[in-house]
């Protein structure tokens, strides 16, 4: 179990460096919404279906819709700014996370590497009763709102034009 939990965590790694890493805004959202998708089995494994389904739909679900839809209104071109905080001072701080990370989740580490903590996997009874039992309105109200994000975002980047050419074509 220990090994599923490690290929999940480096996959969401990966992904999350992809995510930033990207030339392309677009591609960029997709890759953050497979991290979020790769946290939510991680959450998942360790015994927290309810938690997961929210991670799963809200994460990779609504808030990629939303991305996508900024992203096609605001647009893709890159503004030339310089940036507010200075590279060194910005690596010295992500450094100074990591390693209050490190430290803060070191227990946990050292007794899964003990092995003293096993996880057991829930089972697919568990992860139903969580989805459509124990949250059933607050899934349902996800749906809804992805349907309606998607919707939105499509009626709003809906061309004008009709098959057969554009309106002021159709009106000679």
């Amino acid at each position: 179990m220990v090994g599923v939990m490690v290929v999940v965590i480096v996959g969401a790694i990966f992904c999350a460096l992809q995510s930033m890493r990207a030339n392309r805004l677009l591609v960029s959202a997709l890759w953050l919404a497979g991290t979020s998708a790769l946290v939510a089995l991680a959450i998942f494994v360790m015994g927290a279906p309810e938690v997961a389904v929210i991670e799963l739909s809200v994460g990779a679900g609504l808030v990629t819709v939303l991305f996508v839809f900024a992203i096609n209104v605001a647009g893709e071109e890159p503004i030339k700014l310089k940036p507010l905080v200075p590279r060194p001072l910005s690596i010295g701080l992500v450094a100074l996370s990591i390693l209050l990370l490190g430290w803060m989740g070191m227990p946990g580490l050292l007794s899964i590497l003990q092995l003293n903590v096993t996880f057991s996997l829930p089972s697919a009874a568990d992860f139903t009763r969580a989805f459509w039992e124990q949250r059933s309105l607050d899934v349902v109200a996800q749906i809804v709102l992805v349907f309606a994000g998607v919707l939105g975002v499509l009626g709003l980047l809906s061309d004008t034009e009709t098959a057969g050419g554009s309106s002021e074509e159709t009106q000679k």
